[in-house]
Parts: structure tokens; sequence; C-alpha cells
């Protein structure tokens, strides 16, 4: 059969790869390459739109914070009652949606990090998510995203070689299109889900998309990648995704967030050379009727804090080998607006959870909520830059040592970083 009648018939169904022509360029990076690391995984979940910081990671030691959210704060923790904040360190507490994370807390594999985010003073949505996905605050013409970057300058890793190859599954994101942390040289997937890993010659969509890049004259592309995405294949199928069951009583919730991480979860127990994955969860923007304890902000936190959790437990003792890493665009304002929400804001928080870290404490320094502490009069202050937990953790969870390739114009010094990991 001629390739071009057999990419057609056999298209991969609501798969994308990184297809781009500069995926060949690989050796643009060769120079910064360092040693090889120790196989660990990185997991990047990003909370779009916004995650209002200040109800994620309650300051329920701040008066300023309940002068500022009449009816909104989430109450301070009282004993016996339900609804507060979960108390972490006697100023700190998590959302009472957040508490299937407290014992993570309480074991030192949750390490929250406070009043970080980017300095740039953008509120734009779009912009902020791209800055931080390049990892370059106000710079709109960076072509590839961090996580790309550190896969081409890093090389591979010897668990990240399948039969003395780096695998097909390095770098997975459970998304639709590949997501701009992931655009760049190295080659990495995209995809909505394990089960649509597979030659569907039925359906239209995904042959009419093999079609377009005949008719844009990649099909040279298409070629130099179906070796990767055929290889894959192979190794999804042996891994059997219908028959995957979490283990150590994992309890997976109901929602297309909680069915990434589960599907991460397997990729990495099936061993199939992954070392980066990334999956995304929107229904942040809170601008009306956000709610304190209940409401429309902790319905998200609930399945949010009860996949992670899930996610945790399952891999048990794997633990020791993978980061979780969580972020949002930007944090909301501290007053409450007039509709009940709470408006785009400037310093954020950012969860790093895993075995070894140093965990049981929240990092980074608090600035504030007074009046006149505020940035623009408005916003939680920032006091950590986000590269600089990037930095840390691709350093020390990754074996990463490039770090001026991977985050270009910053500062990459271990001065800077808050000693999590």
């Amino acid at each position: 059969m001629r390739r071009r009648v057999f990419m057609k018939a056999g298209a991969l169904s609501l798969v994308t790869m990184g297809l781009s022509p500069s995926f060949l360029r690989r050796s643009a990076y060769a120079m910064a390459r360092g040693p090889a690391g120790k196989g660990r995984v990185l997991v990047c979940l990003f909370q779009r739109c916004a995650a209002d910081a200040l109800n994620v990671l309650v300051p329920f030691g701040e008066r300023a914070y309940y002068q500022a959210r009449p009816g909104i704060a989430v109450p301070a923790p009282k004993a016996g009652a339900a609804n507060v904040a979960l108390d972490l360190d006697g100023f700190f507490g998590l959302h009472p949606s957040m508490a299937p994370l407290v014992p993570l807390y309480q074991r030192g594999l949750l390490a929250p990090v406070a009043a970080v985010g980017s300095p740039s003073n953008t509120r734009s949505h779009f912009d902020a998510q791209d800055y931080m996905e390049t990892a370059t605050p106000d710079v709109k013409g960076t072509t590839s995203g961090w996580l790309n970057r550190y896969l081409a300058a890093k090389g591979t890793c010897e668990e990240c070689l399948v039969n003395g190859k780096p695998s097909a599954f390095r770098a997975v994101a459970l998304t639709a299109q590949t997501p701009r942390i992931l655009e760049g040289p190295a080659a990495t997937v995209a995809m909505d889900g394990l089960d649509a890993f597979a030659l569907r010659a039925s359906n239209p969509d995904a042959a009419a998309r093999i079609e377009a890049l005949y008719r844009t004259g990649q099909a040279d592309v298409v070629h130099a990648s179906g070796n990767e995405m055929f290889e894959a294949m192979k190794m999804l199928r042996a891994a059997n995704p219908q028959q995957y069951a979490p283990r150590n009583g994992a309890q997976y919730p109901a929602g297309p967030f909680a069915q990434k991480l589960r599907q991460i979860a397997q990729l990495i127990r099936a061993d199939v050379g992954l070392e980066l994955a990334f999956a995304d969860v929107g229904g942040w923007d809170t601008h009306v009727n956000q709610g304190g304890a209940t409401g429309q902000l902790a319905n998200r936190l609930d399945e949010f804090a009860k996949a992670i959790a899930a996610f945790v437990q399952d891999l048990g003792d794997k633990m020791g080998d993978v980061t979780v890493l969580t972020m949002s665009e930007f944090g909301r304002t501290v007053r409450q607006n007039g509709n009940g929400g709470t408006d785009h804001g400037h310093a954020t928080t950012m969860f790093v959870i895993g075995d070894g870290l140093k965990g049981g404490k929240v990092h980074g320094r608090w600035p504030g909520l007074a009046p006149e502490l505020l940035y623009e009069g408005r916003d939680l202050a920032l006091t950590t830059d986000f590269r600089a937990v990037f930095a840390e953790v691709a350093s020390r969870r990754l074996g990463a040592t490039a770090l001026d390739a991977v985050f270009p114009g910053f500062n990459t010094s271990s001065a800077g970083w808050l000693g999590i990991a």
C-alpha cells in the first residue's frame, strides 16, 4: 500500500504530535546538554484562568484578609467546626475542599508556595499563560516552552530509553493540542486520552488532518515522525489502558481532570519512558458568585484536590521518583468585587508535591495584605518569581544542569531558590 493511502486511511484519532519541522533540529541545543539524570518524572498541572490564591491557601492569621472579603473569605479554623480553613501552621490554612491534601502536608509530601508568580504586570489570561509556559515574562517572541527546552538541553536519561532510543512517551500532554509549554525542538506527544491513541481508519476528521499536512507541504514531517507514532502505539497497546486498575485503594473522582491524572499514573506504572507529563484544568475565572467555604470555587477545588490525592495514593512508593508541580497564570484581587467574586490579580499560589521534598511547611515570603502593601493598591504582591521554583524543581528533581538554556534571561542561581527540593 502506498504511504499516502496508508496515512490517510490509518489516521491517528484525536492525537497531535510535535509536527513542526523544528523538532528535526534537535541538535541546536546539543552543546547545552548535561549528564543524564535519575529518570524522575515531572507532572505539571496548569490551573488555567487564574485560581484565587487567597481562598486556596488561606491566610487566616491576617486580619486584612477578612476586612477585604466580608462575603467570600474562608472562616478561620475552629475546633469541631465545618467549612473552615484547615490549619497548616497557625497562619495559613487550606480551603476546606482541599482536605484530601492535608495528609500529604502532614507527611511532608506537600509544599505550598505563597506569593509566587510572574513579574509581568499583565492581567491578560492569554499573555500571562504564555509567559508562564515559555518562562519568559513580557517576551512575546519566544518560540518554545520551557519544558521543551529542558528536553532539548538535557539529553535523555537511561530510564527514558526504549530499545536504546528516546521513548515516544518521554513527554506527554493530556490535551487536544500541544500546549505552549511543550512546543519546541524536542519531540512530544499530545492527546485527548490514552484510549484515543489508536488507528481509526473510519474517523474522517483524523484523516482530514493528515490530508491537510499534504496540502500544506508537510508530508515529510509526518513521515519523519511516523516511526515514533507507531512505536508509541505498540507500547500503549502493551500497557492495555482499558484494563488499568488504580493501586493502593485509590479512587479517582469523576471528571475529566481526574481521568487525566489517572492516565498519567498509568503511563508511569507502565514504564514507557515517561519523563514529563502535562495536564490542565479550567474554570478558575471567578468574577461572579465565587463563594467562600462553599460555592463555585469550592466545587472546582473538590475535584482538583481529590484527583491529586488519588494520584499520589495510586502511585504509592513510586512517588519517590515523581514530582507534581501546580501553576496558575496569576492570582486574583484581594478585595471581593460587587458581584461576589474577584478580578484578575497578581501573585498566586503553587504546590510542589512529592516524596523527599521539604514539605510540611509553607514556602515563600509573605508580603502582607494591608492596603499599603498591596501591588498596585489591589493585589497580593509578588515575592518569588515562578522561574525560581521551576528552576529548583528542574535541577534538584530532574537533574537539569543547563538552566540558562531552559530559563533564558533569568538568574538561575540557587541563591534565589526556596529550598523546596
